[in-house]
Protein backbone atom coordinates (compact mmCIF):
# COMPACT_ATOMS: atom_id res chain seq x y z
CA UNK A 1 0.00 0.00 0.00
CA UNK A 2 2.15 2.32 0.93
CA UNK A 3 4.52 1.67 -2.33
CA UNK A 4 1.38 1.69 -4.28
CA UNK A 5 0.38 5.45 -4.16
CA UNK A 6 3.87 6.57 -5.28
CA UNK A 7 3.95 4.70 -8.21
CA UNK A 8 0.64 5.64 -9.11
CA UNK A 9 1.83 9.10 -8.69
CA UNK A 10 4.76 8.73 -10.78
CA UNK A 11 2.86 7.17 -13.39
CA UNK A 12 0.30 9.81 -13.54
CA UNK A 13 3.53 12.52 -14.14
CA UNK A 14 5.25 10.91 -16.20
CA UNK A 15 2.26 10.04 -18.34
CA UNK A 16 1.45 13.52 -18.36
CA UNK A 17 5.20 15.13 -18.89
CA UNK A 18 5.95 13.86 -21.98
CA UNK A 19 3.06 15.01 -24.60
CA UNK A 20 2.80 18.74 -26.14
CA UNK A 21 -0.49 20.17 -25.51
CA UNK A 22 -3.12 19.27 -27.69
CA UNK A 23 -3.32 22.22 -30.09
CA UNK A 24 -6.22 24.67 -29.39
CA UNK A 25 -8.27 25.14 -32.80
CA UNK A 26 -7.58 28.60 -34.05
CA UNK A 27 -10.76 31.17 -34.43
CA UNK A 28 -11.05 32.77 -37.65
CA UNK A 29 -9.62 35.77 -38.38
CA UNK A 30 -11.22 38.93 -37.10
CA UNK A 31 -12.52 40.58 -40.44
CA UNK A 32 -14.36 37.56 -42.02
CA UNK A 33 -16.12 36.22 -38.67
CA UNK A 34 -18.52 38.82 -37.00
CA UNK A 35 -19.14 37.96 -33.89
CA UNK A 36 -23.02 40.04 -33.39
CA UNK A 37 -23.29 41.76 -30.27
CA UNK A 38 -26.77 42.01 -28.59
CA UNK A 39 -27.36 45.89 -30.00
CA UNK A 40 -26.35 45.01 -33.16
CA UNK A 41 -29.66 44.58 -34.52
CA UNK A 42 -30.76 47.51 -32.25
CA UNK A 43 -28.82 49.53 -34.05
CA UNK A 44 -29.79 48.50 -37.36
CA UNK A 45 -33.30 48.51 -36.59
CA UNK A 46 -32.40 52.48 -35.30
CA UNK A 47 -30.80 53.36 -38.82
CA UNK A 48 -34.00 52.05 -40.54
CA UNK A 49 -35.98 53.76 -38.53
CA UNK A 50 -33.78 56.95 -38.57
CA UNK A 51 -34.23 56.21 -42.91
CA UNK A 52 -37.61 55.95 -42.74
CA UNK A 53 -37.81 59.68 -41.02
CA UNK A 54 -36.02 60.98 -43.20
CA UNK A 55 -38.43 59.88 -46.51
CA UNK A 56 -41.30 60.77 -44.61
CA UNK A 57 -39.98 64.44 -44.34
CA UNK A 58 -38.84 64.65 -47.61
CA UNK A 59 -42.45 63.84 -48.30
CA UNK A 60 -44.01 66.12 -45.87
CA UNK A 61 -41.42 68.99 -47.45
CA UNK A 62 -42.72 68.34 -51.10
CA UNK A 63 -46.52 68.12 -50.32
CA UNK A 64 -46.08 71.19 -48.57
CA UNK A 65 -44.03 72.92 -51.95
CA UNK A 66 -47.10 71.63 -53.76
CA UNK A 67 -49.97 72.51 -51.83
CA UNK A 68 -48.28 76.71 -51.72
CA UNK A 69 -47.91 76.36 -55.56
CA UNK A 70 -51.58 75.97 -55.65
CA UNK A 71 -52.60 78.55 -53.62
CA UNK A 72 -50.39 81.22 -55.08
Amino acid sequence: MKILLPLLCLSALSACSGKPPEPVAQPASAASSHVAAPWDAMKADEQRAKDVQKIVNKQAADQEKQVEAQTQ
